[in-house]
């Protein structure tokens, strides 16, 4: 569960809290629920606190509390009140009573007759996310197939019948050029709930409303990947059966997304566009890149050759350039590398040494003064690389370079190399910024000395060291007695006089 979905369900269950103990929501009472996590959160916390164990709460005639009691019975009787919340008839439309099911799929259906445009858009969230339910996929079919058939235009300034319910999450996007005239798929295709959108997406492209144009157009201006990919699977469908359409790639090629761009670099070849290739060989996606060196090859191009003319060129070398050769260079090419980690550029450095790295030729010598160096993506890189050979560099100029006088990157990066090179080393770095002033440090050496337990074996520790006892006297808060007991015992170390605390 994400942090806005864990968010929602804690809005829901202190709104059901509130109108337990207070009897009301709004003004000196407490916020109604507003999206769909919050009804489920909602639903759950006030069937909880309405056990048999529980006295009656002050909210306990709302509707909205009898809806979600516990007795069947109760929940059913509610269903008959002239207004029931429709998101709570949503949930007891997979309600595990058959007769409570029964009504409130009745009410439901009722009220998408009455007001379709509104129920769509305020159920469709919720109603999704209650789909995988054991009874759940009732109410989807039903949003399915009111979403399939010809939908009329709404009125031009229309609006949900009331907004104050939607939260920031679910409200529609800004409309996108070629939208209007809006309809119930427009909104939800622009809704700020990500399920919503895809789902939306689906049901237009089973509908075939679009054309290859709009379908790339919408795939390049989509940001959520998902999303992105259904439009511009659609498009490139289109245009294997249709043919080439320029105005439809040159979309796709500048989409946000690196599916969309590498769509539209194979549709290039199709399009008798192949030329364009080596403009695509620096994107700064690796799927695109290895899509533009595959149609340079179609072309009968070298690509190695093309993407090492970039990273000659000082006019246009750039991370992405020097990022496309490296994918593709030799071992043979690491001189030509190497001379670049004295670029001006912090980001071509950065992809210089990443490049070194994935040659397999790491130069300690080359490559320790970076871990100096005042890009903190290329310190970052540095010591991803001097990790594998950690060894090889003295302990003391390690250590130096986590003393709280350093910049905070630096620092980050020598302990990256000072935990990969474990053992009591490792051990004293970790111990040593427990109590540092950085707390992101302190959250990542305490991490890190945690990670030295395992049920299944010793730590990485030498044995009968008394260095390593008192660095674990220093860190005991970290562990339960029972854990700090079986750590020393596996290294053949005393307990402390005052024994291990927890």
């Amino acid at each position: 569960m994400g942090a806005g979905a864990r968010q929602q369900s804690a809005d829901g269950r202190a709104a059901a809290a509130g109108l337990l103990h207070r009897g009301r929501f709004g003004i000196g009472g407490v916020g109604r629920p507003a999206l769909p996590a919050s009804w489920i959160a909602f639903d759950a916390e006030i069937r909880r606190s309405r056990s048999p164990r529980c006295p009656g709460p002050r909210g306990a005639a709302r509707i909205e509390v009898r809806l979600c009691h516990p007795d069947g019975r109760v929940r059913e009787a509610a269903l008959h009140d002239r207004k029931p919340p429709l998101p709570l008839v949503a949930i007891r439309c997979a309600d595990w009573v058959p007769a409570v099911r029964d009504r409130a799929r009745r009410v439901l259906a009722e009220a998408l007759a009455a007001r379709p445009a509104d129920t769509l858009i305020a159920l469709t969230p919720l109603v999704l996310r209650l789909g995988g339910r054991e009874q759940g996929a009732w109410a989807l079919e039903l949003f399915e197939t009111a979403l399939s058939a010809p939908e009329p235009v709404l009125a031009p300034y229309w609006r949900p019948a009331r907004p104050a319910r939607w939260g920031r999450a679910a409200r529609p996007a800004r409309t996108m050029t070629g939208e209007e005239p809006d309809t119930v798929l427009g909104w939800l295709r622009r809704s700020g709930d990500l399920p919503t959108r895809r789902f939306a997406t689906r049901i237009t492209l089973g509908a075939g409303l679009f054309g290859v144009r709009e379908l790339a157009r919408r795939a390049g201006q989509e940001q959520d990947p998902a999303t992105a990919r259904l439009w511009a699977d659609a498009a490139l469908a289109a245009l294997a059966a249709d043919g080439p359409d320029d105005e439809a790639i040159d979309s796709l090629l500048r989409g946000h997304m690196p599916t969309v761009r590498a769509g539209g670099v194979t549709a290039l070849r199709r399009a008798g566009r192949c030329a364009e290739a080596p403009h695509h060989l620096a994107d700064r996606s690796a799927l695109v890149r290895a899509c533009a060196r595959w149609l340079v090859k179609q072309d009968g191009g070298d690509p190695y050759a093309l993407c090492r003319a970039l990273v000659e060129d000082p006019a246009r070398v750039t991370a992405y350039a020097v990022a496309g050769f490296a994918e593709c260079a030799r071992r043979m090419d690491a001189p030509l590398l190497r001379a670049l980690l004295d670029h001006p550029a912090g980001a071509v450095r950065a992809a210089a040494v990443a490049g070194l790295r994935a040659l397999d030729t790491t130069d300690v010598d080359l490559l320790r003064p970076l871990l100096d160096d005042p890009s903190a993506t290329v310190a970052r890189e540095a010591a991803v690389s001097l990790a594998e050979v950690a060894a090889r560099l003295p302990a003391e100029w390690l250590l130096e370079r986590i003393a709280p006088g350093r910049p905070a990157h630096t620092r980050r990066a020598a302990y990256r190399v000072l935990h990969a090179r474990g053992g009591v080393i490792g051990l004293r770095a970790s111990v040593d910024l427990l109590t540092d002033a950085d707390p992101g440090l302190r959250r990542l050496a305490a991490q890190r000395v945690q990670s030295l337990w395992s049920p299944y074996g010793p730590p990485a520790l030498p044995r009968h060291d008394p260095e390593v006892g008192a660095l674990l006297d220093r860190c005991t808060g970290l562990f339960s007695a029972y854990v700090m007991e079986r750590m020393r015992s596996q290294l053949g170390i005393a307990l402390t006089a005052s024994g291990p605390t927890g």
